[in-house]
């Protein structure tokens, strides 16, 4: 019996990841998913604000062998000057991009999806517990991605 398609096998075509600064959360966010589906799926990250890319985010993401060194924040509004919004899926992960995002596709087709993230910039202590609380999030990321955008496997014969 034929069952209808979920919505991880429905693969949008651009996807914009979103979070307060766009210097933790949504960079992390974009630089797994770029690894996981590399140029088969067009991936942009933005923020509701501005912030400057955070050194322990780039720090977290070159262990596991992906540089988001060259990363720059940027803004919704500086996205939609420069490329426009024309994404398929929005993941939000913090209340303000939610927010933010969701005024911003009242006239759109974008879904916008929130995924709920701690932010790590919060966590105070040794340098290693703050990078504990950033690999948490890299780890958390990972672990939605697979699940949200996992891709059927063929069925064996």
């Amino acid at each position: 019996m034929p069952t209808s398609p979920t919505r991880a096998a429905t693969q949008p075509l651009a996807v914009l990841f979103a979070c307060g600064l766009n210097s933790v959360r949504s960079p992390i966010a974009a630089g797994l998913f770029a690894q996981m589906f590399g140029r088969s799926i067009y991936v942009g990250s933005a923020g509701s604000r501005k912030g400057e890319l955070d050194p322990f985010a780039v720090a977290v993401m070159a262990e596991i062998g992906i540089d988001i060194s060259r990363h720059k924040p940027i803004t919704f509004e500086e996205l939609d000057d420069l490329e426009g919004l024309n994404f398929d899926l929005i993941v939000t992960l913090s209340p303000e991009a939610h927010h933010r995002a969701l005024e911003l596709t009242r006239t759109s087709g974008a879904d916008v999806e929130y995924w709920p993230t701690v932010d790590p910039t919060d966590v105070e202590g040794s340098r290693e517990q703050r990078l504990d609380a950033y690999r948490a999030v890299r780890d958390q990321l990972m672990s939605k991605l697979r699940q949200r955008f996992a891709r059927p496997r063929p069925v064996n014969e």
